[in-house]
């Protein structure tokens, strides 16, 4: 497989969007797009944030599963868990991106990071649902947990028109957070098979395709969630990813058969919601 690059929004993206055909995945990259404060927006802030808070050797001070593991085994799960609270605990206001997102009605919405912008750009409706990854450590044996559009938790899925699903977990409404070494390799050990990964989003991506916004793979467990949430979904994919992908991306584009959108973020953001011409 290759991976084809365009320097321009091919027009099926923003009518895929709209026709729910093609799913928004979203990565740390999207709070660029949010004007004011932000919480850590990528995962080298977010382990600043938090080797900041609790000290550790400084040889995995920038790896931020490995600083997370480090704090959980000397200073127990619950400082990791509320050091993650705190860090984000700022709240960005939706873009205008996230805004137009959740007008559309999509099928689900995968979302790869902690922050609460994309649940609050969905609190106007009252259609939808989320579902987070949950750690091993604090709920052995449950994958994931669902909650209903006013934070509430269910025991069972919840069949909505629009389901948030975060895999990593996020800060609100019940702070569930994979962040440890530990916690990604209990989730890794059974992602192949699937289990990990609701059976909703499963059932859903089936005629789909994917747009990732605001991602980066350039390292292996982003790359190892996408191709696993990927996985029999029906395509075509796409990804913005302005700067040079690595060598290690431009192989997952290939293996993918995702298409490379060369534009800046905030350039196709514009385009989606206002309507611009959608040619570079």
């Amino acid at each position: 497989m290759s991976h084809p690059t365009v320097d321009h929004l091919p027009p099926a993206v923003a009518e895929g969007l709209a026709a729910g055909t093609l799913v928004p995945y979203l990565g740390p990259g999207m709070l660029a797009l949010c004007s004011g404060s932000t919480p850590p927006p990528d995962p080298l802030g977010l382990a600043q944030f938090l080797t900041a808070k609790v000290s550790v050797p400084g040889k995995i001070k920038n790896r931020l599963t490995a600083a997370a593991q480090f704090i959980e085994n000397f200073k127990h799960r619950k400082t990791l868990v509320k050091a993650m609270v705190e860090a984000f605990a700022t709240q960005a206001a939706p873009s205008p991106l996230h805004q137009w997102l959740a007008t559309l009605g999509a099928p689900f919405i995968v979302d790869t990071w902690y922050d609460d912008t994309m649940r609050s750009a969905l609190a106007g409706r009252s259609d939808w649902a989320e579902v987070q990854g949950l750690s091993q450590s604090e709920h052995f044996g449950t994958w994931v947990g669902w909650y209903g559009a006013t934070g509430e938790g269910s025991p069972d899925p919840v069949e909505a028109r629009t389901v948030l699903y975060k895999p990593w977990g996020g800060r609100a409404p019940a702070e569930n957070f994979l962040v440890s070494d530990t916690d990604m390799v209990e989730v890794l050990t059974e992602i192949d098979i699937q289990t990990p990964i609701p059976a909703l989003v499963q059932q859903r991506r089936s005629e789909r395709g994917f747009v990732f916004l605001g991602c980066r793979f350039n390292d292996q467990l982003p790359r190892a969630f996408a191709r696993q949430i990927m996985k029999r979904s029906g395509g075509p994919h796409y990804a913005v990813l302005p700067d040079e992908p690595s060598r290690m991306e431009v192989r997952f584009l290939e293996e993918q058969g995702i298409t490379r959108i060369a534009l800046p973020l905030a350039d196709v953001a514009a385009r989606l919601t206002t309507g611009t011409p959608v040619a570079a």
